[in-house]
């Protein structure tokens, strides 16, 4: 035999987080804080009810049907929601460690069962299907929603130490369903989203009309007689 030892197999280089102000590496716990950024969904949500607003305003609906839907359970998808934006706040964001992730999956999850508790408004269960596949590559990934490098790119961003909407994972766990599409660069506040984001924001746009144009149905069945 050769006296000659093998190598020892080269351990695969560590990537480092860095605070941006100091150059000192950043520890563990802040690695995980700065992946919990805020994703594109509030912005796409905004764009959905633009969209479903002028979609129902074209097609003959009245705006006094929104005042009409009887939504339950709303303070439910308000504390969902509201957890979501605090967790996502810089402050907190940073020092929640490794509560931040079963957090972010909790309150989704409470939005998903607001959302299907009111399943008899029409849209809504379209709503639900898109949070699921959200919820479904969130959980798949540890809790975070990976951000594809070409979305990232196409928004002229790169996933570099201290700042990310999302994880970037080399390859994650049901991609298809993660961030992989970016809002056009030129659009305000654009940002990565995923196939359940536009699920969720065709969801949002079908409850919209659906309420516009019931209010004006129920105005004609009242007209018909008159007239």
């Amino acid at each position: 035999m050769s006296g000659v030892e093998p190598a020892p197999a080269e351990r695969p280089a560590r990537r480092r987080y860095y605070h941006a102000p100091t150059g000192r590496p950043a520890p563990e716990y802040n690695r995980a804080a700065r992946a919990l950024r805020p994703r594109g969904w509030p912005i796409f949500i905004l764009y959905a009810l633009i969209v479903g607003l002028l979609a129902g305003a074209c097609l003959g609906g009245h705006l006094s049907g929104l005042a009409e839907l009887r939504v339950r359970w709303p303070w439910l998808i308000v504390v969902g929601l509201l957890v979501q934006l605090v967790l996502f706040a810089g402050p907190v964001a940073e020092r929640i460690g490794p509560l931040g992730a079963p957090l972010y999956v909790a309150s989704t999850g409470l939005v998903i069962a607001a959302v299907l508790h009111n399943r008899a408004i029409p849209g809504m269960l379209v709503v639900a299907l898109g949070a699921a596949c959200n919820l479904a590559a969130i959980v798949a990934n540890g809790g975070y929603m990976p951000a594809g490098v070409g979305a990232l790119a196409a928004l002229g961003k790169v996933p570099v130490s201290g700042y990310s909407n999302s994880v970037v994972l080399a390859h994650p766990a049901l991609e298809p369903l993660t961030d992989v599409f970016a809002l056009p660069a030129g659009l305000p506040l654009a940002n990565v989203f995923s196939l359940g984001d536009v699920i969720v924001g065709i969801g949002i746009g079908l409850v919209i009309v659906a309420a516009m144009r019931s209010a004006r149905d129920t105005q004609q069945r009242i007209e018909g007689p008159a007239s």
